[in-house]
C-alpha cells in the first residue's frame, strides 16, 4: 500500500504525533497514581471489572521509568499495546514526512481478530477473583 497523501493529511499525521508525544510526556513526568487529572477507567468505576486496558497508564509510566515488571504487573498486555503504539508512531512519521504510507502492515485483520481474542481471554481471566488471577488485577 503506497498510496500518496495531501498537505492536509500530512498535517493532521504532524499533528496527531504532536498530541501522541504531549501524551507520553505527561505520562512521563506525572505519575497517575498520584496526579488527579488522569482520568480513571469508566467500566471499572461502574462495575468494578478491569477492562484489558486498565492499567495502562500505570504501566507506561512505569515503563518510561525503566522498570518493565511494574509496567507489566499493571498490565500484562502492555508489550502488545507499545508495539502497536510505535507501530503507530512510525506510520504518522512517514505520512508527515514523506506523504506516503509503510510499505508493510501489522494491522492484518487475523491479528486483529488474534488481539481481540487475547483480549477477551485476559478480560475474562484478571476479573476471577482469587489467586492467581487477582495477579493480574490492576
Amino acid at each position: 500500500m503506497d498510496s500518496s497523501f495531501s498537505t492536509f493529511e500530512r498535517t493532521l499525521a504532524a499533528a496527531g504525533l504532536f498530541v501522541f508525544a504531549a501524551g507520553c510526556l505527561l505520562v512521563r513526568f506525572f505519575n497517575p497514581s498520584t496526579a488527579g487529572f488522569f482520568p480513571g477507567c469508566p467500566l471499572l468505576e461502574l462495575t468494578g471489572f478491569a477492562c484489558p486496558g486498565c492499567g495502562l497508564t500505570r504501566g507506561f509510566h512505569s515503563l518510561f521509568h525503566g522498570d518493565v515488571l511494574a509496567a507489566l504487573d499493571f498490565n500484562a498486555l502492555l508489550p502488545f499495546f507499545a508495539i502497536s503504539f510505535v507501530y503507530l508512531v512510525i506510520l504518522l512519521i512517514s505520512i508527515a514526512m514523506r506523504g506516503k504510507s509503510l510499505s508493510f502492515t501489522i494491522f492484518t485483520p487475523a491479528s486483529l481478530w488474534t488481539f481481540l481474542g487475547f483480549a477477551a481471554v485476559f478480560f475474562v481471566l484478571r476479573n476471577v477473583p482469587g489467586y492467581p488471577f487477582e495477579i493480574l488485577f490492576p
